[in-house]
This record gives C-alpha cells, sequence and structure tokens, in this order.
C-alpha cells in the first residue's frame, strides 16, 4: 500500500518507520527542509529508543522516503496520514488547529483516484467534518473520506507500542474507508483488538483515554502526600489498589506531575470541548490545577533545602520528561527548573539525551554538564527528575566526594533510600 504521511515529529516519524516496516510505500512530508535534509542524509531529528535500526533498515530498502512536497506525498497515496501538531492555544489552551487545517487544504489539490485522508493527530471532536469540508471546497471532484485514526504511541515506547497496540481504533462512516483500513492493519489481525467506530466518537476516544490516564497519575500523587504524612509506602499503597483489575497497576507510580507533549495538552483541550458543549468535567478541571500546583510543591521542597546554603548550587539530574525520549515539550523536570530559577539558586543540569532541547528553552541560564557526576560537582543538593535507568545506579560515594553538601531529593524515587542514608545523605522521596 502506498502511505503518505504529512508532519515528521514524534508521531509521524515513528508511524512512517512502522508502516514501512510492514511492507508499505512510505513517503513523509514536511514542510522543514533542514529536518527533510537530515532525515533524507539517514539522520534521525528526534530520539527514540529502537526507532533508529529500524529507520536505516527501511530508508535503505527504499520502502520510506522524505520530501517537502506535499505533491509528491500524497498524489499516488492510498492512505494520507495527517500528523502534524495541534499545540495549544497560549490563552484559552484550546487545540490551535492551524497546521491541520493548513495540510488538509494543501494537499486537496494533489489527490489523485480514491484516497483515504486520516487524521492521527489529536484532534478535536468535529475536525473530521472540517477537514472534508477543507478539501471538498478547494477540490469539489476529489475521490475521498476523512477517516479518524487516533495514535497510542508512548514516547519513548512508539516503536514498540506501534508493533504491540493495547487497541486500534479506526473511526470512519464510510464502509469503503473502513475497508481500506481493515487492509492496512491486517498484519494485526488476532493479535490486537481493532476497535470500528463513529469518527467522533474516535476523534473523542484518544481525549477521554489521555485524560483519564492524567487523573490517575495525579490521583497517585495526592495519595503519595497522604502516605508522607500518615506513615504509609506509597508503593504498598499502589500495589494493593494495582492488583483490583477495576483499578490496574499501570500509571500508579507517584512523581512530580505528569507532562510531555500530550497530557497536559489534551486535557487542557478536553476541558475547553466540554466548557463550549457546556458540559462540566470538573475531575478534570481539578487535575490540571492540581498538577500544575505539584511543579510548584517540588520545587518548593528543593527550595527548602537549598535556602539553608548561601549561594546555593542546586545538580539537576533530568530533564526530559520521561525516559526513552528527549522531549523537554511541558517536561515536569523543565517547568521544575524554571520555577527554580525564579530564586536565588544556580543550577547544573545533566540529562543524557535531552541538553539540547533543554538548551532550546532556557539558554544560558543553566550551567550543562558533561555527565551525573560533572553536574554534582560543588552541588549542595542533587534533585533527580526524570527516570533515566543510570540515575539508579549513581555511585553514591563519588557523588557524596564531588558535592560541597550532602542532600538528594529524589522526585523518581530512583535511589534505594538505604543505600542514599548510608552513604551518608540527608535523602528525600516521594510517598514514603
Amino acid at each position: 500500500m502506498k502511505i503518505g504521511i504529512v508532519g515528521t515529529g514524534y508521531v509521524g516519524l515513528p508511524s512512517g518507520v512502522g508502516f514501512a516496516e510492514l511492507g508499505n510505500d512510505v513517503i513523509c512530508v514536511d514542510n522543514n527542509p533542514e529536518k527533510i535534509a537530515a532525515l533524507q542524509e539517514g539522520k534521525l531529528t528526534i530520539f527514540e529508543d529502537g526507532l533508529h535500526e529500524m529507520f536505516v533498515k527501511n530508508v535503505k530498502s527504499g520502502r520510506l522516503k522524505f520530501t517537502t512536497s506535499m505533491k509528491e506525498g500524497v498524489e499516488n497515496a492510498d492512505i494520507v496520514i495527517i500528523a502534524v501538531g495541534t499545540p495549544p492555544h497560549p490563552e484559552t489552551k484550546e487545540a490551535d488547529m492551524q497546521y491541520i487545517y493548513a495540510a488538509a487544504k494543501e494537499m486537496a489539490q494533489y489527490l489523485r483516484g480514491y484516497t483515504v485522508i486520516a487524521n492521527k493527530s489529536t484532534v478535536p471532536v468535529g475536525t473530521g467534518d472540517e477537514v472534508e469540508k477543507i478539501i471538498r471546497e478547494q477540490n469539489p471532484n476529489a475521490d475521498f473520506d476523512v477517516v479518524s485514526l487516533p495514535e497510542f504511541l508512548r514516547e519513548g515506547f512508539a516503536i514498540y507500542d506501534f508493533f504491540n497496540p493495547d487497541r486500534i481504533v479506526i473511526g470512519a462512516n464510510s464502509e469503503r474507508a473502513k475497508a481500506l483500513l481493515q487492509n492496512l492493519y491486517a498484519p494485526f489481525n488476532g493479535k490486537t483488538q481493532i476497535l470500528n467506530v463513529k469518527r467522533r466518537s474516535s476523534e473523542t476516544i484518544k481525549y477521554a483515554s489521555n485524560a483519564f490516564l492524567a487523573m490517575k497519575i495525579h490521583y497517585i500523587n495526592e495519595m503519595a502526600n497522604f502516605c508522607e504524612k500518615a506513615g504509609a509506602d506509597i508503593y504498598e499503597v499502589a500495589k494493593g489498589m494495582g492488583t483490583d483489575s477495576r483499578i490496574g497497576k499501570r500509571f500508579l507510580n507517584p512523581g512530580p506531575g505528569y507532562g510531555g507533549s500530550c497530557f497536559p495538552k489534551d486535557t487542557n483541550a478536553m476541558a475547553f470541548m466540554a466548557r463550549k458543549f457546556g458540559v462540566n468535567l470538573n475531575l478534570i478541571e481539578t487535575a490540571i490545577k492540581g498538577n500544575d500546583e505539584r511543579k510548584i510543591e517540588m520545587a518548593d521542597r528543593v527550595l527548602e533545602v537549598a535556602k539553608k546554603y548561601s549561594q546555593a548550587k542546586v545538580a539537576v539530574l533530568g530533564l526530559a520528561f520521561k525516559n526513552g525520549t528527549d522531549d523537554c515539550r511541558e517536561s515536569p523536570a523543565m517547568q521544575i527548573v524554571c520555577e527554580l530559577l525564579k530564586h536565588d539558586v544556580s543550577l547544573r543540569v545533566y540529562d543524557p539525551k535531552a541538553m539540547e532541547n533543554a538548551c532550546k528553552l532556557v539558554g544560558d541560564k543553566l550551567e550543562y554538564a558533561n555527565d551525573e557526576y560533572d553536574a554534582a560537582k560543588g552541588a549542595d543538593v542533587l534533585v533527580i527528575l526524570t527516570e533515566w535507568g543510570q540515575f539508579a545506579d549513581l555511585d553514591l560515594l563519588r557523588i557524596r566526594g564531588a558535592m560541597r553538601h550532602y542532600n538528594i531529593i529524589d522526585l523518581r524515587n530512583m535511589l534505594k533510600s538505604d543505600d542514599a542514608r548510608n552513604a551518608g545523605f540527608n535523602y528525600q522521596c516521594i510517598g514514603l
């Protein structure tokens, strides 16, 4: 099958690689010439575990190509997947649809023969109707259907999730489109559940899923606060909760709050849509407010220790919003860092993958270290903000030897508390 993918970010690029690996001919389109030039030269523009090897393999085979030409990506495609960004509006927090609509308008003139246009970007309910209207206005003779094909790829696990999905959701109002997509996903028959639903239901499923998971994270963080005051162990509590099949054990890890390119954006967009429709979604509204407040609370924990020292120096381990990715968008780590920058402390930071992206956000406001131990040099407080596996294996005696004062605030519970305290640290973590 011939597939065009518009957008080469954290959704479009892994999806393009995945569909090519399944044997399809894929052309990825992006209007950023520098990005396309890098991809054409075999250089990945994002970091994802497992992506590089599969990317190189399919580029060499000729099944995966890149272009800045919408015409080249669309005119011979059986399916065109829209995977551009829908960033939040700076004031209303609603999803900004300008890139979706611009893509629809541009591709309309190049449609040849029957084509399925699939929205894989996370879009408000009713977007499929609007995309259909735009294409129809631009090209009244086009033979096409618009479907919703929501992505459920976790950053850091995108390749794994592509080939091992919990479910595949197809939102198609046309039997013809449904049949084509069933063919596209034929390799998954018998391996995962494929749900055929109305287009608007599909658009809602993505938001409803992410909002629920965000609320689950916020809930366990509130329970962690309770455990700290009540003398309970949040991991024992989470285990007891998670063994209930109605609750499940996933997304019950305490931390500094949810973040990334999806949960903050999608919960805010869901809340905006609810207000637009006159529906009360107070659980989501409360989770949004509580999650925002949690980043400040976590920064306050660091400042409470740092203020004991004159010209305090804080070492920060982790800047990406989660391990396995270099993405700093809506990263709790970066939000805590930015909160700390408002106060009289200096920050020396390290992340194994996200340093460049962090630098784009805050520039020279931070000192950038070469590794964990370099970050710890002269520090009064060391803070762990992203759950990279290597941070669990720190040489604590070496860290202690590099620091000026011996305080660790572990907001990801990466270290064993007994080991840290036996090494002479004042050690704080979450929910214990």
